[in-house]
């Protein structure tokens, strides 16, 4: 039986979503940048902190901005799939209850604390529903789904015409009642770890990245002026006070944290898994070459 697919409103969401995420990234480059060409002072560790604290909020950024993407709600005569992201819930329509907005609520529906247009996630609790899970883009046009297990609040573009949809979906009855199925991002983990070789590099590849940031964080004070590259030629660049070499680690762990979140989207996929054992692949290795380049500084004349 073919899907008749509800998208939510996007153009709202991406839009701040976007802007949001270039001037994070944006500030988080420069505040790295001025870090490096900075002298040991207060000013250098104010950079370093703008520049993690503004690259944090940048992987959850991207993930939401994905899921808003590709978010969408298929109805047919025998299941409701409703997909944000990773998470991914099949319902067989036999298993819902009822759906309703929420103006038919007595009690307000509290929201998620953490939101933004476009990105209404998270799960709150509802005095007359129960667990409410929210896997929707905005506020004005959320829709209840309520099964026994609990209540899903959407957002199709047109609720109203998803409501009329459901409703003769239901009049004509199932032809191959299907099987519920829950996918959460946490499962994708869960089934990346079960792989021997994703555990060598997830392992390996932290264990490093931990590692040389304890050294060159216990060493670096100590240091004397060092140099932190090399021109066309093969010289060393002019010497910069020794402390400026706690870059190198976090440098390194920050392209680790990408490439392990990046790892996680392709292996949900059969026919992408080996795009993530080379990013995972890659992420320990570019850790090992940055042990390396932190050996290579510190053993080169100045």
């Amino acid at each position: 039986m073919s899907t008749t697919s509800f998208p939510p409103n996007r153009q709202r969401g991406l839009a701040l979503h976007i802007i949001l995420f270039i001037v994070l990234a944006l500030i988080s480059g420069l505040a790295a940048w001025q870090a490096y060409e900075s002298t040991v002072n207060v000013m250098l560790t104010v950079f370093i902190l703008v520049a993690a604290v503004t690259f944090f909020p940048l992987p959850f950024l991207a993930y939401r901005t994905y899921a808003l993407i590709w978010g969408n709600y298929g109805l047919s005569r025998d299941s409701l799939n409703l997909q944000w992201g990773l998470r991914v819930e099949e319902i067989p329509l036999s298993d819902v209850e009822w759906v309703r907005t929420t103006r038919d609520l007595a009690s307000p529906l509290n929201l998620p604390v953490i939101r933004l247009p476009g990105s209404v996630l998270g799960v709150r609790r509802h005095p007359e529903l129960g667990i409410v899970e929210f896997l929707a883009s905005d506020t004005t046009n959320l829709l209840l789904v309520a099964t026994a297990k609990r209540v899903y609040a959407i957002s199709p573009g047109d609720p109203h015409e998803f409501v009329q949809s459901f409703a003769r979906a239901i009049e004509m009855g199932s032809l191959s009642p299907l099987s519920a199925r829950s996918v959460y991002p946490s499962f994708v983990v869960i089934e990346a770890w079960e792989n021997p070789l994703t555990r060598y590099f997830w392992i390996s590849g932290l264990l490093m990245n931990i590692g040389l940031l304890v050294w060159v964080s216990l060493l670096a004070p100590t240091l004397p002026d060092i140099p932190l590259g090399f021109t066309p030629s093969g010289t060393p660049l002019e010497p910069v006070d020794g402390l400026l070499l706690i870059l190198l680690p976090i440098i390194s762990l920050f392209l680790f944290f990408i490439g392990w979140i990046a790892g996680l989207f392709f292996y949900r996929r059969q026919q992408q898994k080996n795009l993530a054992f080379i990013l995972w692949g890659s992420s320990s290795l570019t850790a090992l070459l940055f042990l390396i380049a932190v050996l290579f500084i510190l053993t080169t004349p100045v």
